[in-house]
C-alpha cells in the first residue's frame, strides 16, 4: 500500500488540491487511489499520531484507522492532505527555521502505517510572501516583531526543511514544487499525487485558475482548449501563461506589503535568496521537484 501525505505548506493551498481530487473520487477509486473528505481522517490521524508519539502503529490500530477513513475494502494508494500535519501556523517559524519540527513529525506520521510506501508532498513559497501570509493567518499575534521573535527572514531556507525530511526518512518519496508555479503545473501536481495516468481526464482541472483569473478569461481559455487539444504539459503551460498575462485578477496576483520594516528592498532581497535556494533544492538527492 502507498500512503501520500500532502503537508501544505501553510498559506499555499487552502485545500484546493484536495477538493479537486474529491471531484474525481469515483474515477480515482477505479485506479486504486482512495481519497476521502477531510472530516473522515484529519481528527482520526491527529489523535493517533499524538497517542503513538512516533511509535509504530500496531496491525490492529492500522485496521481501525483504515476502517475509519475509507469505505472501500482495499486501496492501493491513500491520499491525505492537511496543512496542520506538522504544526499549527503559529509554530511554522521558530528556531530560525521553517518547520523545525519537520524531521520528528514526518517520522511520527510515517509510523501510522509503518509498512506502507510513504510519500510526502509539499509546496514551498517565497519567504517574501510566505512570512506575511503566515502572520496574517496568526491573528493572535499582536505585532509583527513579536511574530518574528527569534527568526531572521534572510536565514530561512526551504532546502533545510526538505533536507530534514530526506535525512529522517530516506526511503520515503519526497515531492515538492514552488507555490508560485502552481497555476502552470496544477494538473502535474494532481496527477503525481493521485498516480493518475497522463490520459485520464481531471474534473476541475481549471478550478485553481478560476481563483486567480477573471471569469471571462477562464471561459475564453476553456473555449480555446476545446478547439486546440493539448498534447503535452508544456503546451498547456504556454496557453495558461498567455491567458494569465491578459486575464489575471490583479488582487489575486499582486502582493501588498503593509508591515513594519517590510518594503520593496526586503522583498527583492528575500526573493533573490529564495531563487538561490531553489538551486540547492534541485540538488537534494532523491527529491522529485515539479516545475514548469
Amino acid at each position: 500500500m502507498q500512503v501520500v501525505y500532502h503537508l501544505g505548506a501553510h498559506c499555499t493551498d487552502d485545500d484546493k488540491l484536495f477538493r479537486c481530487l474529491l471531484k474525481n473520487k469515483g474515477e480515482l477509486a477505479g485506479i486504486g487511489t482512495m481519497v476521502s473528505g477531510p472530516g473522515r481522517y484529519r481528527r482520526v490521524l491527529r489523535e493517533a499520531t499524538n497517542a503513538l508519539k512516533g511509535q509504530p502503529a500496531s496491525a490492529e490500530l492500522q485496521e481501525d484507522l483504515l476502517a475509519a477513513v475509507m469505505d472501500e475494502d482495499h486501496a492501493e494508494r491513500l491520499v491525505f492532505s492537511n496543512e496542520q500535519f506538522i504544526c499549527a501556523a503559529r509554530s511554522a517559524l521558530s528556531d530560525n527555521q521553517i518547520y523545525p519540527q519537520m524531521s520528528e513529525k514526518v517520522q511520527w506520521i510515517r509510523n501510522l502505517f509503518p509498512e506502507a510506501d510513504t510519500e510526502f508532498h509539499i509546496a514551498i513559497a517565497n519567504p517574501a510572501t510566505f512570512i506575511p501570509d503566515l502572520f496574517a493567518r496568526c491573528r493572535e499575534e499582536e505585532d509583527f516583531a513579536g511574530f518574528l521573535a527569534g527568526v531572521t527572514p534572510a536565514d530561512l531556507r526551504w532546502s533545510d526543511t526538505l533536507a530534514a525530511i530526506r535525512a529522517a526518512l530516506p526511503e520515503a518519496r519526497l515531492v515538492a514544487w514552488c507555490n508560485e508555479d502552481t497555476p502552470l503545473i496544477w494538473p502535474d501536481i494532481l496527477r503525481d499525487m493521485a498516480a493518475m495516468p497522463a490520459t485520464m481526464p481531471i474534473a476541475g482541472e481549471n478550478d485553481f485558475l478560476a481563483t486567480i483569473m477573471s471569469d471571462e478569461g477562464v471561459q475564453r481559455m476553456e473555449s480555446y482548449l476545446a478547439t486546440h487539444p493539448i498534447k503535452t504539459s508544456q503546451q498547456r503551460q504556454r496557453v495558461v501563461t498567455a491567458f494569465l498575462d491578459k486575464y489575471a485578477r490583479p488582487e489575486a496576483v499582486e502582493v501588498e506589503m503593509d508591515l513594519p520594516g517590510w518594503n520593496e528592498a526586503t522583498v527583492e532581497a528575500l526573493t533573490a535568496l529564495y531563487i538561490e535556494d531553489l538551486e540547492r533544492i534541485r540538488m537534494i538527492e532523491g527529491i522529485t521537484f515539479i516545475e514548469p
